[in-house]
């Protein structure tokens, strides 16, 4: 079992959680908390897969996977900003719909074929570092390169730029946003959106860069959960989401290496033998995200982590907020 290896496929794997954990993160700096992260990626990794196969052209299945799932993260938009609904329900439900039509209309789809996969490569400079140049910029998909970009990007976006100051007035204190001239509805509808894109965007890097040529319910794998654990254990941070990220991408597989018939250096391993072992290892990373959200949910806490003030608060126009 190669270290760098497992380091390696950590930082692709992490990439998944990389784009639904800032999706998601935008989507609740703005006061909106959305829980069918994982019927997004859904949608984006059945989306993505099947256009490629009709276009041979995986760059339009990555458009269309994120149009997809923008568009379906609009449905959650509706209910919690325009109806007022109960932002957690409408989350859970929005995972319900999107796994139940990505298995609809991706049925048959891991008997489609190969499909055309985004290209994969090594930075020539940067591949030379030591240590890190093996694991970050060596024979990486194009994907993993844009999300090293888009990690900067959406920080310096958040913190340092009028529309991520609007982002934060609306999360934080939406009717002195609105007080200010701000449309608070259509900012939370347009970061839902994109909180919607980044998730079809995620699953895509699954079906088309780190799991190819392979989709079922179980693509996802419960990555879409762990993407909402994140945040809170992010802190709202771009910077942290991408340690967290590329941290649960290297235990994912470690998981999976750990429980082979050897370990490190060619020793048994002695709980090979044992299902149990593996069942007990597949859960930690869930277990911790419970434990996550279950702390998160406390408001004290929440305040303490930096959550945004009116998060899971629905804005009437009109009210004195407290």
């Amino acid at each position: 079992m190669d270290a760098i290896i497992i380091l390696q496929a950590g930082v692709a794997t992490g990439t998944v959680l990389l784009f639904a954990t800032i999706g998601e993160l935008f989507a609740e700096r703005s006061g909106v908390l959305n829980l069918g992260v994982e019927g997004m990626m859904l949608i984006g990794a059945m989306t993505a897969f099947s256009i490629t196969i009709a276009t041979g052209n995986p760059w339009i299945g990555v458009c269309m996977a994120m149009l997809a799932a923008g568009l379906l993260s609009q449905i959650h938009a509706f209910i919690t900003i325009t109806l007022l609904a109960d932002q957690v329900v409408s989350g859970l439900a929005l995972t319900f719909v999107g796994t139940g039509i990505s298995l609809v209309l991706g049925e048959g789809l891991s008997k489609a074929g190969t499909v055309a996969l985004l290209p994969s490569f090594s930075i020539p400079v940067l591949a030379q570092i030591p240590l890190l140049g093996a694991i970050f910029f060596t024979k990486q998909s194009i994907l993993v390169y844009i999300g090293y970009l888009l990690t900067p990007l959406a920080w310096y976006y958040i913190n340092r730029t009028r529309g991520g100051l609007h982002l934060r007035a609306v999360g934080e204190y939406p009717a002195a946003a609105d007080a200010l001239g701000l449309n608070v509805f259509r900012t939370r509808y347009f970061y839902v959106f994109v909180g919607g894109m980044l998730a079809g965007l995620a699953g895509a890097t699954i079906s088309l860069a780190v799991a190819p040529g392979w989709f079922s319910e179980l693509t996802t794998g419960g990555q879409g959960w762990i993407a909402v654990g994140l945040v809170i254990f992010a802190q709202w941070d771009p910077l942290r989401a991408a340690g967290g990220s590329y941290i649960f991408g290297a235990l994912r597989r470690l998981i999976l290496d750990i429980q082979g018939p050897t370990i490190l250096l060619g020793f048994k391993n002695p709980f090979y033998y044992n299902p149990y072992w593996g069942f007990f290892l597949q859960m930690l990373p869930y277990a911790f995200t419970v434990l996550v959200l279950v702390i998160g949910s406390r408001e004290a806490i929440r305040k303490r982590l930096g959550a945004p003030a009116a998060l899971g608060e629905p804005y009437i126009r009109g009210e004195r907020g407290l």
